[in-house]
């Protein structure tokens, strides 16, 4: 761990990362509403899952912070929303058994619109 990982591409935002779908139970034959990724979110976690080879299957499994800078392409993105979407990717590749761990988050924002991407490291927990 405390290896700086960089991903490149923008992560998308929590908000434009789901979307409600009709599901049909089959058990009570009935419809109901359910979240789906958007194909913009599936592709960026197997981006994230190719591009992270520092932290990849790691398992990490105690408490931890999560450093990062994300380099938008302008600035009108809003830096809370990709936390959990870099937490789920982090957690979907095998890098923290579960994401409920993270103790500290530091983000930056900055913008790059040549470069978009994100660096961060995973760090033990202070206790």
């Amino acid at each position: 761990m405390n290896e700086k990982q960089v991903i490149l591409g923008t992560p998308p935002s929590k908000s434009n990362a789901y979307k409600i779908i009709s599901v049909f139970n089959k058990k009570l034959g009935k419809i109901h509403a359910s979240l789906a990724k958007t194909p913009a979110l599936v592709q960026y976690e197997k981006d994230f899952f190719i591009q992270c080879n520092h932290y990849r299957n790691q398992n990490f499994e105690g408490y931890f912070e999560f450093h990062a800078d994300v380099f938008y392409p302008s600035q009108r993105s809003d830096l809370d929303n990709c936390a959990k979407i870099l937490l789920d990717c982090l957690q979907t590749i095998k890098a923290i058994k579960n994401d409920n761990k993270c103790t500290r988050l530091v983000l930056n924002k900055f913008k790059d619109q040549n470069n978009p991407r994100v660096e961060f490291t995973i760090k033990p927990a202070m206790q």
